[in-house]
C-alpha cells in the first residue's frame, strides 16, 4: 500500500491533472489516501508528482 497526500492545489491546473487527483481521492489540500501498489496507481502518481507526497 502506499499513502499519497495532496500538498498543493490542483487549481489552474489542465483538466487531465484535475481528473487524475480526483481519480486518486485526493479532494482537499493536505488529505492522505493510501491505495494499492499497482501499475495504473503509480502512472496516475507519477503524473501528478509535482502536487503530491509518497509516504
Amino acid at each position: 500500500m502506499i499513502k499519497v497526500t495532496l500538498v498543493k492545489s490542483g487549481i489552474g491546473k489542465n483538466r487531465k491533472i484535475r481528473d487524475t487527483l480526483k481519480g486518486l481521492g485526493l479532494t482537499r489540500l493536505n488529505k492522505t489516501v493510501e491505495l494499492k501498489n499497482t501499475p495504473a496507481i503509480r502512472g496516475m502518481i507519477n503524473k501528478v508528482s509535482f502536487l503530491v507526497k509518497i509516504d
